[in-house]
């Protein structure tokens, strides 16, 4: 008898556990905060990247071959985002205080959009183009910053 006491709360326990998960579900299903999220993700992905890269052609960070290669090819994976879905609408700087999005995002998404996809042109090949030399990531660089440049001038806060 104590054995199927024991299973049976466990079974009472699983149940109740089971029962609280769409409630926690629900407390957390914020859209806004999912995109905005989200965004904060991928940027911070595309920063650590980024980081790697301008290091190695600053020479503040010594050359690997390797790591500048897998460094542009995350970028080049992250530029195949849809990026821009994640601007939803209530998500704005003026809508939520965890945003550096200006409201031009939404007001001209398809500009905003073809800036993106400037970013995933520049990114293309970036992971061979990086190979043989600082002097080679520097050039990558540069284009992946001019690209970044281009949308931040219309479309991020300055901090």
């Amino acid at each position: 008898m104590p054995h199927e006491r024991n299973d049976d709360m466990r079974l009472i326990l699983t149940a109740a556990a089971l029962a609280a998960v769409p409630l926690v579900s629900l407390a957390q299903d914020d859209p806004v905060k999912q995109a905005i999220d989200a965004r904060h993700g991928f940027y911070q992905m595309l920063a650590i990247n980024m980081g790697t890269l301008s290091g190695m052609a600053k020479g503040d960070v010594a050359y690997d071959e390797a790591a500048a290669s897998r460094a542009a090819a995350n970028i080049e994976a992250l530029t195949q985002y849809d990026l821009p879905s994640l601007f939803i609408e209530g998500s704005s700087s003026a809508d939520a205080q965890d945003s550096a999005a200006k409201p031009d995002i939404w007001s001209n998404p398809e500009d905003f959009g073809t800036k993106f996809a400037g970013l995933g042109e520049a990114a293309t090949g970036a992971s061979d183009a990086v190979k043989g030399g600082a002097g080679e990531v520097g050039a990558v660089v540069q284009k992946l910053g001019g690209a970044c440049k281009a949308c931040h001038d219309d479309y991020r806060e300055k901090s």
